[in-house]
């Protein structure tokens, strides 16, 4: 037994707690003095801290112990997690929890005492952690012994990745349909149900598989299945079953990273053995999510101080063991940036597109480029939308891009597109941009390299290099530099670039603010724009083509030293110079978009595009200035540079046709710009959502009533005992419901976790409710379709109100264009699908959706599933069948649905 000197504390919305020689309740202030006084065993500083409203609390936080023990092993970041992790009971009230924690403290301090799979580097990591007063050095060193031979740095114990002959065209091949079905079975199992809309599904998806007949005409087809069809196994089947037989590779978007991880999981019917599967199935995400070796040595070698610093060790701990290198969504866990307030994780990643590619030291270890080479030679790879859009777009890997893909969350590909394909001309890119051209300025820290660090060698061969390289850097000084938002409230731009931004400032405070805005974001069409934006467009459009400029030159420089080939160009300085060719020509685009965009400032309208001027607040506090563009229809450009080059591709969604018909689905996919028409499949779900689900609509809690709102979430959530997911319109109303409930429903047993209030990142928070029956969770539009918690844990779906989309000019552009009020009513529609899905995920599933609004269309009701059961009726009424149907009995700590 370990004699912890330190006593614990828990703060909940119930209560304090502290556990020493024994428990007490404290008062808010007792527990502030207390910590402030003594170091404190937490769970989640962070959140303890919110909960206390002491943002400055520090102590011995369970969860960086943990990471330290265990890097890239799942926790959730809860006493029932944290159980389950140590192997301790679940602590059943409240009060129970502080002496939980050292409880559970000691077992991990007992760790160290032994062998275990992490402990290869951590007596290394352990001696720099001490020297930088990590709290839990002290009660570590003495338990961790020095071992006998010395351990290899991260570095040199990485593996490295290994080149390979280009990958050979995939052959034309022709799949049955009996083959296909056959495949389905092996994947199914043969003791599984059977499925004919899953069957029906593989059959439909094995079109997108065929040889395409003409240029520029994908075998596209568009399946719209319902939950419970089984669509990843039914995709799944013919997809692999072509990439065998093809010798090429499928890659199977999606929208969500919880999808991707699912995906994953379920590659492994295909592929039982491990080994295997890591060579046939690769999970790619953008180069932003993984860890940057360099970054992650520079910030090991100083470059970070204070908690930044112990944050890089523990990701060092975690680098060594990952399977990837994924630092958002992958196996770094989701809460461990959190607990360092965010401090150093964004720097730990390429964000800045400053990667010297071959140039750089560990590029034979690289996270990213391992990724990249090993789903060159995959049969599966699992991507995202932005993703699969952006490689399309200007990827590097132009011999080895995708001739067939599968979309699943189709009905996303609209907004990935449109965020793909905008162009924003704004103060944070502008001065990113800058700092990428120009490297590290004055004040300057951490690791950034510009253009002519990186292009050295260049340079000194290419004097037409060397001039363009320089060109750029002057050409770059005309763009927004550090204080620049604080030099436009204080009325004095520098630079042609700032002073087009002042204009916009003074134009958008002008025409866009109103009595509604309330601190928040303010926009206004760029139409009839004033004499000083006018003026201010000049200037600003010769620098930004004085910048432009160099950036093609530079490009068309390398292209020539690339096909001189001196002597020096050895295989890794080829990869780096075609690196820089890719991130110029990106660069280069930019801004040559943001020209195109100026260059509308008092010019005609261009009826393709959507354009505006905005200031960009949160609560009152302006964050970015700029100029935005996006297409009218944004699935024009998607059509174009991802589906027309394919030979086919599969779009799928539960929800793909939700608001219309397939007139509505062409168009938001982009079939609509293909020469040839889509194939279309409807299954639809085997639920009885009759028997399953109702609709219940109340109509007297009175809109823009705040305190009635959070009576109804509080009442709602109490009748169904927890497992509810409260959707909100708007953060301004999330924040103001919890802060009036949680305490209410602590006293009754029942957590609340609530998305932009817990400093807690989205998917730890999802993680947190699937793992609890009795915890309820509030969000906004990232969670509406973005959650998938089958079971219990999620019974109950209460949305604040109709969910119509926010009326911004963008909107209003594409309303007009669409058809009206029947273009927001299939929005509406979409979102209400969506929204409901959540519910009803596996057939023995119940629960209720309630909506919060009397003002709810009928019209709008063919959302729902067929048969579902809808009722318009008061909260009292609501409360009433809702603790009817989904009441719940707790004994000995376990949920247990009761009878209805």
């Amino acid at each position: 037994m370990i004699d912890l000197p330190y006593p614990a504390l828990h703060a909940s919305h119930g209560g304090i707690w502290a556990a020493g020689e024994s428990t007490r309740s404290l008062s808010r202030g007792e527990a502030i003095r207390m910590a402030a006084d003594t170091p404190m065993i937490l769970l989640n500083a962070p959140l303890v801290a919110q909960r206390l409203g002491y943002a400055e609390l520090s102590g011995l936080d369970v969860l960086e112990l943990f990471a330290f023990l265990f890097p890239a092993r799942f926790m959730v970041p809860t006493p029932k997690g944290l159980a389950a992790a140590v192997g301790l009971e679940v602590p059943q009230r409240d009060q129970d929890v502080a002496a939980f924690l050292r409880a559970a403290t000691e077992r991990l301090l007992a760790v160290p005492a032994g062998e275990w799979p992490e402990r290869e580097g951590a007596w290394t990591s352990l001696q720099t952690l001490a020297r930088l007063r990590w709290p839990w050095a002290p009660l570590l060193v003495d338990r961790l012994a020095k071992p006998a031979k010395g351990e290899a740095f991260l570095f040199t114990r990485l593996p490295e990745w290994t080149e390979a002959a280009p990958r050979p065209a995939p052959r034309t091949v022709t799949l049955d349909a009996g083959d296909a079905r056959a495949r389905l079975a092996t994947l199914t199992g043969a003791d599984a149900e059977q499925r004919p809309g899953q069957r029906a599904f593989a059959d439909a998806a094995g079109a997108a598989f065929a040889p395409r007949d003409r240029r520029d005409s994908p075998n596209l087809v568009l399946a719209e299945a319902g939950t419970g069809i089984g669509k990843t196994l039914g995709y799944l089947a013919p997809a692999s079953l072509w990439a065998e037989r093809a010798g090429g590779a499928v890659w199977v978007s999606t929208f969500t990273k919880t999808l991707q991880r699912q995906l994953a999981h379920e590659t492994a019917r295909l592929f039982p053995d491990p080994a295997v599967r890591r060579a046939k199935v690769v999970t790619r995400k953008g180069r932003e999510n993984y860890a940057c070796l360099l970054n992650l040595e520079d910030a090991l070698q100083g470059g970070f101080a204070g908690r930044a610093a112990i944050l890089a060790q523990l990701v060092a701990r975690w680098a060594a063991y990952t399977a990837d290198g994924d630092m958002v969504g992958g196996d770094l866990p989701g809460w461990l940036p959190t607990l360092f307030r965010r401090t150093g994780a964004i720097a730990l990643t390429d964000r800045r597109g400053e990667c010297v590619y071959a140039g750089c030291p560990h590029y034979r270890k690289c996270f990213i480029e391992r990724a990249a080479r090993a789903s060159a030679d995959a049969d599966i790879v699992i991507a995202n939308h932005a993703l699969v859009m952006v490689n399309a777009a200007r990827g590097r890997e132009v011999a080895t891009r995708p001739t067939r893909y599968v979309f699943d969350e189709g009905h996303h590909l609209f907004d990935a597109a449109d965020a793909m394909f905008g162009v924003a001309l704004t103060g944070a890119e502008t001065i990113e941009l800058r700092r990428w051209v120009m490297g590290p300025e004055a004040n300057a820290r951490g690791r950034r390299r510009g253009l002519a660090a990186r292009l050295s060698d260049v340079a000194s061969y290419d004097t037409g290099g060397a001039e363009a390289i320089n060109a750029a850097a002057r050409a770059a000084q005309a763009l927004p530099g550090e204080g620049w938002l604080q030099r436009l409230g204080e009325g004095a731009p520098f630079g042609p670039v700032e002073a087009l931004l002042a204009a916009v400032r003074g134009l958008v405070y002008a025409r866009g603010e109103g009595k509604d805005d309330a601190g928040y974001g303010l926009e206004t069409e760029l139409a009839e724009p004033d004499a000083g934006l006018i003026e201010a467009a000049g200037p600003a459009a010769a620098a930004l083509a004085a910048l432009h400029q160099p950036l093609v030159a530079l490009g068309r420089r390398l292209d020539a030293v690339l096909d001189e080939g001196p002597d020096w160009m050895d295989g890794p300085a080829r990869a780096r110079i075609e690196g820089a060719i890719a991130s110029l020509g990106w660069r280069a685009e930019t801004v040559a978009a943001w020209l195109a965009l100026v260059a509308r400032i008092g010019g005609p309208t261009d009826p393709d595009f959507v354009d505006w001027l905005a200031v960009e607040r949160v609560e009152g506090r302006e964050y970015d200035i700029g100029l935005h563009r996006r297409w009218l229809d944004p699935t024009r450009p998607f059509a174009e540079i991802v589906l027309k080059p394919a030979q086919g591709a599969l779009v799928t969604s539960a929800t793909l046709t939700a608001g219309g018909g397939w007139d509505v689905a062409d168009a938001r996919t982009g079939a609509i710009h293909l020469p040839a028409p889509p194939v279309h499949f409807e299954a639809l779900s085997p639920f009885d959502y009759a028997e399953a689900a109702e609709v219940l609509i109340v109509t007297d809690v009175k809109r823009g009533d705040t305190a009635a709102l959070a009576n109804a979430y509080a009442r709602l959530i109490v009748a169904a005992g927890g497992g509810t997911l409260g959707l909100f319109t708007a953060i301004r109303r999330l924040r103001a419901v919890h802060a009036r409930i949680a305490d209410r429903l602590a006293r009754e047993g029942l957590p609340l976790h609530a998305q932009h209030v817990d400093p807690i990142d989205t998917g730890t928070l999802v993680d947190i409710f699937r793992d609890d029956a009795r915890a309820s969770l509030l969000g906004t539009d990232a969670l509406r379709d973005g959650v998938d918690v089958p079971g219990h844990s999620l019974r109950l779906v209460v949305l604040e109100g109709v969910p119509w989309a926010k009326p911004t000019v963008l909107h209003a552009a594409r309303r007009l264009a669409g058809g009206g009020a029947a273009y927001d009513d299939r929005l509406v529609r979409a979102r209400l699908a969506q929204a409901f899905g959540r519910l009803i995920r596996r057939a023995d599933d119940r629960g209720a959706f309630v909506l919060l609004s009397a003002a709810m269309p009928s019209r709008l009701l063919s959302a729902f599933p067929e048969g579902v059961p809808i009722a318009r009726v008061t909260l009292d009424e609501a409360v009433a069948r809702v603790q009817s149907r989904l009441s719940t009995v707790t004994s000995l700590g376990h949920e247990v649905r009761a009878t209805t």
